[in-house]
């Protein structure tokens, strides 16, 4: 069976704005228009809490909120609180797991291997945990996940941190785990550059969730990469 992605570039862009692209392809494919889609991007910085967040897990003030320039959105993924910003890749998936036959464990499973595959390719050892779903080098999170399936179609989704400001996870408790670090592929592999990663998240993406098909829009993600796919 032949399986066909269309990959979207965003840029950098609010919280809100790739929101609404996002349920605009959510409906879509409810009804069973358009193909999976995966949209890759940087936030403008924004703290995001999940469905079951605390509060409490954002620990800024208004005024460090304010001086920082990072706004506080409230989401409907799974997950506790996070933070987005440039500098880190997030991707959102919009698939019909539906078609696959396979639900929200194997989907996550998946988003953690692109991860840990793309870790491996700069020559980092990434590990899971079972309990604190996303990928981890030691104890610091460097991947994070977080998605939401209604009807067998997937929104959210992962993010990598590539080369984000590091310090502005100083004002929350990520994911809401106390005694874990996060860290970034800047801090563990000297010159990498999000134009590095960008094409290798995609080819790996696009290996594991097993698309014979894909189109996109990406430096170094050319024709051979997608006769390859």
């Amino acid at each position: 069976m032949e399986r066909v992605l269309e990959i979207r570039d965003l840029g950098l862009i609010g919280y809100g704005a790739a929101l609404e692209i996002q349920e605009e392809l959510v409906e879509a494919r409810k009804r069973g228009e358009g193909a999976d889609t995966l949209l890759l991007l940087e936030h403008t910085p924004v703290y995001t809490l999940g469905r079951n967040a605390d509060e409490a897990n954002v620990t800024a003030t208004g005024a460090e909120l304010e001086a920082r320039g990072i706004e506080v959105v409230q989401t409907g993924r799974g997950g506790d609180v996070t933070y987005h910003g440039p500098g880190q890749l997030v991707g959102y998936p919009i698939l019909d797991l539906g078609a696959r036959g396979e639900g929200a464990v194997w989907y996550v499973g998946r988003l953690e291997q692109v991860m840990l595959k793309v870790l491996s390719e700069f020559g980092v050892e990434g590990r899971t945990d079972r309990k604190n779903r996303g990928v981890w080098v030691w104890d610091d999170k460097v991947g994070a996940i977080g998605v939401r399936i209604t009807r067998h179609i997937t929104m959210h989704g992962f993010s990598l941190n590539v080369c984000p400001d590091l310090s502005h996870y100083s004002g929350i408790v990520p994911c809401g785990i106390r005694d874990k670090g996060v860290t970034s592929l800047e801090r563990l592999v000297e010159g990498v550059t999000m134009e590095m990663v960008k094409p290798v998240v995609v080819k790996k993406f696009v290996e594991i969730l097993d698309y014979s098909n894909a189109s996109a829009s990406l430096p170094g993600f050319g024709t051979e990469q997608r006769e390859q796919a």
